[in-house]
C-alpha cells in the first residue's frame, strides 16, 4: 500500500508543475490592449537595446527556448505573435537566457556543457543496463556486472543532475532578468500585471524540477529491474 501511495504522490509532484505552467500561460494568453507589442517584438527590441550582437529572434515550432550554440531566441507562434502577458513573459524569459549567455553567466555555461554530456551519457547508460545479462553470461563475474551497473546508473543520473542545475539558471532568467526588465521598461504596469507575470515565470521555471524527478524515476526503474534478476 505504501509504495502505491508513494507512486501516486511522486506522479502528482512530477505532473503538477507542468499543469500549473500550462494553466498559468493559458489563463493569461488573452490579448492586452495596453501592451506596447507582441512577444516577438519585445524580444527583438531587447536584443537591440542591450546590444546583443549576433543574437536572432525567430519563430520555432518546437517550443520556447534559447539556443546558446546558434545564438537564437526561439519562440512558439503564440509567444512570437501574441500580444498578451504570457507572450511577453515568455519572450522576456528567453531573452534573459540570451543575456546570461552574452554576459558569460557561469551556471548557464555549466548547464550547456552538461546537457551535451548528459545526452551522450544517458545513451551509454541505457546500453550498459541492457548489456548486463550479456556481460554476466560471458564473464560469470559479479564484479564486472557491478561495474556496468554503477556506470549505467551514474550515466542515467547525470540527466537528473542537469535538470537540478537548470533550476537556478531558470529562476535567474525569470526573476533576476526578465521581471526587472519588464518592470523597469514599463512593459507591464500595475500590481495585477506584475502578479500574473510572476506566476507565469515561476510556474515555467519549476517544470525543470519535475523533469529532474522524472529522470530520477528512470534511474529507480532500472534499479528495480536489476534487483528482480
Amino acid at each position: 500500500m505504501i509504495p502505491i501511495i508513494f507512486g501516486i504522490l511522486l506522479l502528482i509532484v512530477m505532473v503538477a508543475p507542468h499543469f500549473l505552467a500550462r494553466s498559468a500561460i493559458n489563463h493569461h494568453s488573452e490579448p492586452v490592449e495596453n501592451l506596447p507589442g507582441t512577444g516577438g517584438q519585445l524580444a527583438k527590441h531587447l536584443v537591440e537595446e542591450y546590444g546583443l550582437t549576433g543574437v536572432v529572434v525567430e519563430q520555432f515550432n518546437g517550443g520556447d527556448h534559447y539556443d546558446p550554440k546558434e545564438k537564437a531566441v526561439r519562440l512558439s507562434s503564440n509567444s512570437m505573435n501574441g500580444k498578451s502577458l504570457s507572450a511577453i513573459a515568455v519572450a522576456a524569459h528567453e531573452f534573459g537566457h540570451a543575456l546570461q549567455d552574452y554576459e558569460g553567466y557561469p551556471p548557464l555555461r555549466s548547464r550547456t556543457k552538461m546537457v551535451a554530456f548528459a545526452q551522450q551519457a544517458e545513451k551509454i547508460g541505457s546500453v550498459a543496463m541492457l548489456a548486463i545479462p550479456v556481460i554476466l553470461g560471458i564473464t560469470r563475474s559479479p564484479y564486472a556486472t557491478i561495474v556496468v551497473v554503477v556506470l549505467g546508473l551514474v550515466s542515467l543520473g547525470s540527466n537528473a543532475l542537469v535538470h537540478l542545475i537548470t533550476l537556478p539558471v531558470e529562476l535567474d532568467a525569470s526573476f533576476g532578468r526578465a521581471l526587472p526588465i519588464l518592470k523597469k521598461g514599463g512593459y507591464i504596469t500595475g500590481k495585477d500585471e506584475e502578479t500574473a507575470v510572476r506566476k507565469i515565470l515561476k510556474a515555467c521555471a519549476f517544470t525543470y524540477l519535475a523533469n529532474s524527478l522524472l529522470s530520477m524515476v528512470n534511474v529507480w526503474r532500472w534499479v528495480t529491474i536489476i534487483l528482480r534478476r
